[in-house]
């Protein structure tokens, strides 16, 4: 007697096709329902210079903060604590009235003294423009 052999393999198929839809439509839903965030930064682009041939315009005094790599701050060359330059610099605009504010930072300082002295500046209502130098 001759045993006969099933020409079918023992295995299973898989049908993938549910699945696939299932991780579509999950992929879907958290694209829908998920915030985005609109963070700001700070600018740190320089003003492009005046061209060579127009005149000088008559300059305005200014107030400079510098932030040194040890992060320590001077205002107008006078060092003083990062926490009290907005008193010191609003002192000096009542002697210097509509002057700018011209915040200078070293590379090697450190980066939370300078966000903390523009947003101090900014809840003042103090325009400023930043130098890294």
């Amino acid at each position: 007697m001759r045993r006969r052999r099933s020409k079918g393999s023992d295995e299973a198929d898989v049908d993938m096709t549910p699945m696939l839809d299932i991780v579509f439509i999950m992929l879907i839903f958290f694209i829908v329902t998920a915030t985005f965030l609109d963070e700001r930064g700070i600018d740190l682009t320089q003003p492009p210079p005046p061209p060579p041939d127009q005149p000088d315009a008559p300059s305005k005094p200014a107030i400079t903060i510098y932030v040194d790599g040890k992060s320590t701050c001077s205002v107008d060359n006078r060092r003083t604590e990062c926490d009290r330059v907005i008193l010191d610099v609003e002192r000096l605009l009542a002697d210097k009235p509509g002057a700018n504010v011209i915040l200078r930072i070293d590379k090697a300082a450190r980066h939370q003294v300078l966000v903390l002295l523009k947003d101090e500046l900014d809840t003042a209502g103090l325009q400023s423009k930043i130098e890294v130098v």
